[in-house]
């Protein structure tokens, strides 16, 4: 894999960005293409458009469903989300959506729920905050030297989602943390 985060050049950034489409058809859960363009361009404005921003319980279902398709299923953590009240859910929600100044707040919002950690926490934060929360994702990290071995703990993700972040401003006005960390996710699949 091409060493993408010492690149500084904006445009093969913007390649490996604009190669994650095909990155997400390569990957091989059929159901994946049809979850991320949901995740992407679907849930996004649903959840903006409410005031405050929050999920319902199908549509924390269905993030952790995309989240585990992109990496690691893991399906006790699904019946656990599938097992929390939709009155939960929608709190947590409302609850991380005032708290997106204060990124541990926010992340633990969330994670009250049961069967969500940072990473699932991360996948709802990103449509709600896409300039300061990335999706946490395992091929991302590692290629972020400073971050050292992966963990999925809240410090960890703070110290990813910054990194991310900062990567973001240096390269220019039109990145976000997630546009990072989507172009280093389809970095790290150009050769799967």
């Amino acid at each position: 894999m091409p060493d993408l985060w010492n690149d500084t050049n904006a445009d093969t950034w913007t390649g490996a960005y604009l190669g994650y489409p095909a990155a997400i058809a390569r990957h091989p859960v059929a159901r994946l293409p049809e979850l991320d363009t949901w995740y992407r361009e679907v849930l996004p404005p649903l959840m903006r458009a409410r005031t405050p921003m929050t999920m319902t319980h199908a549509e924390m279902v269905r993030v952790t469903e995309w989240k585990m398709a992109r990496g690691v299923w893991r399906a006790p953590n699904l019946v656990l989300v599938k097992g929390n009240a939709p009155e939960a859910v929608h709190a947590a929600g409302v609850a991380a959506s005032t708290l997106l100044e204060v990124p541990s707040k926010a992340v633990n919002a969330i994670t009250v729920l049961d069967g969500v950690g940072p990473a699932t926490a991360s996948a709802v934060l990103a449509i709600m905050d896409p300039r300061r929360y990335p999706f946490f994702d395992e091929d991302v990290a590692k290629q972020v030297p400073v971050l050292g071995p992966v963990a999925w703990t809240l410090g960890y993700y703070r110290k990813y989602a910054e990194a991310l972040a900062q990567r973001a401003a240096d390269l220019g006005p039109t990145w976000s943390a997630v546009r990072v960390e989507r172009a280093l996710w389809s970095n790290a699949k150009s050769n799967a």
